[in-house]
């Protein structure tokens, strides 16, 4: 059992009514951020509704490739060369994860991860809801100097041991969650949850222009911005709701989708929109599944009075997309 260091909250009396019944901590460490790189290990601590730990699981994972920064993990190629496979321990995981709320942090980076191993694998995750303890921090406003882990596991008073590895960043997760929950229920606080979507598309394809290092690493950030053609046509303006989408509309995407991100784009693209990775006034059209989420580009769609669709309306539009006049 983790040791109780709820300080700054004890339970409170009266639990909140529609918090869930039960939270999966998870950490993986992975080759790399890329949507190419893999899990190669994985730490699951699974909590009650109140957040106490009911038990914990840990495993590694051979990726099947170049390990990536051992510098940073700590897992070489002599380590993982006679770990399980990821579909080997894809059935175990799935069982940590089963009717609970995902916690990590930067959940939508371990999801991601997560998500794309079991489309590998030909399967799903059993993950509808993530709770990202950034997002949780942010809405308790915590006095904390950045958004690290090690920042918010020093405002909790844990004690780190083995910074990246997956088991111990677990722990230290849950025992920095457990306060966190308690002092969001004592306040009534709306847990800051996202629906999980697995993928069902979606491309190894490694991105343009990544240069391998010498020992193979593809240094990389989360989703870095590509590179696309100028699209060739003037912006026609907003979406008419119930209308169609028009050549040189400006089209820009929040939160999770079911197909990788990156093809829909390349969809977009390809019928003659304009891909914005931000949304301004003259966005023609957000695309989430997520519309209540709090995400910047959601908040300024209300702001500007931009229009919203879900995925799957996305897709139908693509479908007819009305050309641009000719000169």
């Amino acid at each position: 059992m983790l040791d109780d260091l709820t300080t700054a909250a004890s339970s409170p009396a009266v639990w909140p009514a529609a918090y869930l019944q039960g939270y999966a901590v998870v950490d993986v460490e992975t080759t790399g951020l890329a949507r190419d790189d893999r899990i190669i290990s994985a730490a699951v601590y699974r909590l009650d509704a109140r957040g106490e730990v009911e038990d914990h699981w840990y495993t590694v994972v051979n990726p099947e490739r170049d390990p990536g920064p051992v510098w940073i993990h700590g897992l070489t190629s002599d380590v993982l060369e006679g770990a399980p496979l990821f579909q080997d321990i894809a059935a175990e995981f799935a069982a940590r994860l089963e009717g609970r709320v995902l916690v990590a942090h930067n959940a939508v980076f371990d999801w991601q991860m997560i998500a794309r191993e079991y489309a590998r694998a030909r399967g799903e995750a059993p993950v509808k809801q993530r709770l990202c303890t950034i997002a949780l921090s942010k809405e308790l406003k915590l006095p904390l100097p950045n958004h690290k882990l090690e920042s918010l596991a020093a405002h909790f008073g844990v004690v780190q041991e083995r910074a990246h590895h997956a088991l111990d960043d677990a722990r230290v997760l849950a025992e920095a969650f457990r306060p966190s929950l308690r002092a969001a229920a004592a306040s009534g606080l709306r847990l800051p949850l996202h629906e999980c979507l697995p993928l069902t598309e979606w491309t190894d394809r490694p991105r343009t222009g990544q240069q391998a290092s010498p020992g193979g690493y593809r240094p990389a950030g989360w989703r870095p911005s590509r590179k696309r053609p100028a699209c060739p046509y003037p912006n026609p303006g907003r979406y008419e709701p119930g209308g169609r989408l028009k050549q040189g509309m400006r089209v820009a995407f929040s939160g999770d989708t079911s197909v990788e991100r990156e093809l829909l784009e390349d969809r977009a693209t390809e019928a003659g929109l304009h891909v914005a990775g931000s949304l301004s006034r003259l966005t023609s059209l957000l695309v989430t599944n997520d519309p209540d989420s709090g995400t910047s580009k959601v908040v300024k769609a209300r702001q500007y009075g931009t229009p919203v669709v879900d995925e799957a309306a996305f897709g139908q539009l693509l479908g007819d997309v009305e050309a641009a006049p000719e000169d």
